[in-house]
């Protein structure tokens, strides 16, 4: 993350640099002529380019190489306009190797210009202390600017973890919600398939069209029992599919429904919402997809994912018989407790026209 002032200055103090010196001609130990300058100036310009702002960053080198640049810059302009230079060397040393490392290097380059004011340019040791203190004070304050970026950087990166974290906590506590409602419909299941295999048992002599009967129950138990394995398999799966989220996850949960076309459409600028509602969003979804394919015998549903100032809705709406009037089934309540807990609201009814529609309303 490359602070805006960094850049400002470097773009404003590099060309003045040489400006400066092309406007006259200094005279002082240490000055070498333009074209030297100029070259080390090209040099500066080009490691700019290649300066690491990044926490991880593997080539430290071009860091370090820039304090040494400005550091020679310096001892051939005279001028003291290097310094903000010096303060951005500084800076990225800093971001990069730390607070302590970007301090410690500032101390060897104070007291190189000490020194240096001394020997090379004939300073008297209070005037060559008091330049070299205000350098200090300036590259310091560069020290802070990055010091903040930096620690702005590693909040942020905190941050980003822990949502992930919430987020494979969110997920593998919904998972296990769907084990255990696995485990009670399939075991529901098993257990009258069970019942009435014993009751098929006992009549196979004496009832015979009555075992049969029962035979026949089983297996449409059975067949029933294995939809509903499936639908809990697919609950089961994780909520960001290869990395997916948001619209682009419900859109892979669509396409895993086979026998059965599905249209999502997005409307409104999506955004994040975290991850309680994403995945009440995601089993909203699934939930409503499941119905459409084991009641309402439709061959197309669509949905609709609205975001909005006030929050999000989702809608899906079928094409099929609709719903019987009676209560709402095991699903639909579950989902309607886990959208009530976000502050949230679920409608589901037969439309007017034909079909079936589940609304789901989450706040912002």
């Amino acid at each position: 993350m490359r602070p805006l002032l960094f850049t400002v200055l470097f773009w404003v103090v590099a060309p003045a640099v040489l400006v400066v010196h092309l406007l006259g001609a200094p005279t002082f130990p240490g000055y070498l002529g333009v074209l030297p300058l100029a070259g080390l100036l090209v040099v500066l310009v080009a490691l700019w380019f290649m300066l690491p702002w990044e926490l991880n960053a593997t080539r430290r080198a071009a860091s370090v190489a820039f304090v040494i640049v400005c550091v020679v810059l310096a001892a051939v302009d005279g001028s003291g306009l290097v310094a903000p230079l010096l303060l951005i060397g500084l800076g990225n040393v800093a971001q990069v190797f730390g607070t302590r490392s970007a301090y410690g290097v500032l101390g060897v380059v104070v007291a190189m210009f000490f020194v240096g004011g001394m020997v090379v340019y004939g300073q008297e040791w209070a005037d060559s202390l008091r330049i070299s203190l205000i350098n200090a004070v300036l590259c310091a304050f560069g020290i802070s600017v990055a010091a903040a970026v930096r620690k702005a950087a590693l909040l942020l990166n905190e941050l980003n973890a822990r949502e992930e974290e919430i987020r494979r906590l969110a997920v593998a506590e919904e998972r296990a919600r769907m084990a255990r409602e696995m485990h009670d419909s399939v075991g529901h299941y098993l257990t009258v398939i069970k019942v009435g295999l014993e009751n098929a048992e006992r009549l196979r002599e004496r009832a015979v069209d009555r075992a049969w009967d029962e035979v026949r129950q089983s297996k449409l138990l059975t067949v029933e029992a294995l939809t509903e394995t499936r639908r809990s398999v697919r609950a089961l799966r994780p909520l960001a599919l290869e990395g997916r989220r948001g619209s682009a996850a419900l859109g892979e949960l669509a396409r895993s429904f086979d026998g059965l076309k599905v249209d999502l459409h997005v409307t409104g600028a999506e955004r994040d919402l975290g991850p309680d509602a994403e995945i009440v969003l995601y089993r909203a979804f699934q939930e409503g997809l499941t119905n459409v394919l084991r009641h309402a015998r439709a061959a197309t549903a669509s949905a609709e994912l609205r975001f909005e100032e006030e929050g999000v809705q989702l809608v899906i709406t079928d094409d099929g018989i609709g719903a019987e009037p009676s209560q709402d089934g095991f699903g639909l309540v579950a989902l309607t407790e886990r959208v009530t807990a976000l502050g949230g609201a679920v409608s589901a009814g037969n439309r007017p026209g034909g079909g079936f529609e589940l609304r789901v309303e989450l706040p912002a």
